[in-house]
């Protein structure tokens, strides 16, 4: 485990998951707690140095995973952050988040409810503008996912709908909302995946809306490059959150990741500085770009 985000070592050696991890599952959305290995979130190892000195962020699913990890990032680098999570069941990570946020100075905010409500979207940025003061980083991460050995003839109607509502339809309602209140500078960042250019069968409904969101991406960079905001996405690759063994099978979950080039999945904590980079000012140059955080695993 690194002391801290800059210090070098061979990145397959890291976490120690290449050999696998423990078979495991549980209910979805999964909880951080309930993970073995537990997940580096960089609670230990990230450093800020102040790239995003008062800005206000909203992140949705910042209570595990990738949006734990990224909001720690950000409070670390200067950031007050409005954390989104589903329901009672992710209460104790949300808030766990939150002190994370508060430890390193900055002000947290979570707010519980389903995303795939366009009521709850206008409510998150609503709390975001009055509980913080306004918006400048909206970071769509929240997703739904269900593996489905069948493929396309395990894929129910219901389950399609909520996939689709919960990653597509709710970065639309969310990007509308918080338009008004984003200004010169301000950064959208989505949330895409290797899923988008390597997608698996199992994963046919989850694939096909990370393939949207980086369209989605492309088109909105361009719309709204002349009023200054930019907006760009990470593609993570398997990355090691609760998502995966509430959502994978047992035997799958031994062996996730171990297929990529550097032969394990990756850390919350690895995805956190790509997000701190696309919402700094040192990516002012940068919109419309699709950034791949895969393990080695090529999205072109």
């Amino acid at each position: 485990m690194s002391e801290t985000q800059h210090t070098q070592q061979d990145p397959t050696e890291q976490f120690g998951q290449r050999s696998g991890q423990p078979s495991q599952q549980q209910s979805p959305p999964g909880r951080t707690g309930a993970m073995s290995p537990k997940p580096d979130h960089g609670e230990d190892s990230y450093r800020g140095t102040g790239k995003l000195d008062g800005k206000k962020a909203v992140i949705t699913g910042g209570d595990s995973g990738i949006g734990r990890a990224v909001a720690i990032a950000y409070a670390r680098e200067g950031a007050d952050v409005l954390i989104s999570y589903l329901g009672d069941g992710e209460e104790a990570d949300a808030r766990e988040t939150v002190r994370l946020i508060e430890a390193a100075g900055r002000k947290g905010v979570a707010v519980q409810g389903d995303i795939a409500d366009e009521h709850h979207c206008t409510t998150l940025i609503e709390r975001a503008v009055s509980d913080l003061g306004g918006i400048d980083i909206l970071v769509n991460n929240a997703a739904y996912q269900m593996a489905q050995d069948k493929g396309i003839a395990g894929i129910s109607t219901e389950q399609f709908d909520r996939v689709f509502k919960t990653n597509l339809y709710a970065m639309f309602w969310l990007c509308k909302a918080a338009l008004p209140h984003l200004g010169d500078g301000s950064t959208i960042i989505n949330t895409s995946s290797i899923q988008a250019f390597d997608p698996s069968p199992q994963l046919l409904d989850y694939a096909t809306t990370k393939a949207g969101i980086a369209n989605f991406t492309k088109a909105l960079a361009a719309d709204l490059v002349d009023r200054g905001i930019r907006v760009n996405a990470v593609a993570p690759g398997p990355i090691w959150t609760p998502l995966i063994p509430a959502t994978m099978p047992p035997e799958k979950v031994e062996q996730f990741g171990t297929d990529t080039p550097i032969g394990r999945p990756g850390q919350p904590a690895e995805l956190a500085p790509a997000y701190v980079f696309f919402a700094s000012q040192e990516s002012s140059y940068i919109t419309g770009e699709i950034l791949g955080v895969t393990g080695g695993r090529f999205t072109k």
